[in-house]
């Protein structure tokens, strides 16, 4: 890890991406954005991913081309779910 890269909370993610910081949770959990776990077990995400989803790049890609994604719609989504999936299956 890059000891310069700064650790963001999924509410500071939430925001940038203007989902639910839950919803993040679940994209972490689903393996569509990376995570660490600080020692207290809260989940923390490196900022330059997070940068790099939101410009369209990063490991993501493989997952959804990028065609026609608003840049709110979060990391690669699939199916017919909507960018914060409302926790509804």
């Amino acid at each position: 890890m890059d000891t310069g890269d700064r650790l963001l909370t999924p509410g500071e993610v939430a925001a940038l991406f203007r989902v639910d910081p839950k919803t993040v949770t679940r994209w972490a959990a689903a393996g569509r954005i990376g995570s660490i776990r600080t020692p207290g077990g809260h989940r923390r995400f490196r900022e330059s991913e997070v940068r790099a989803l939101l410009e369209g790049e990063g490991v993501l890609d493989d997952l959804d081309d990028g065609a026609n994604r608003s840049p709110n719609s979060g990391p690669a989504q699939s199916g017919n779910h909507g960018p914060t999936n409302a926790g509804l299956h």
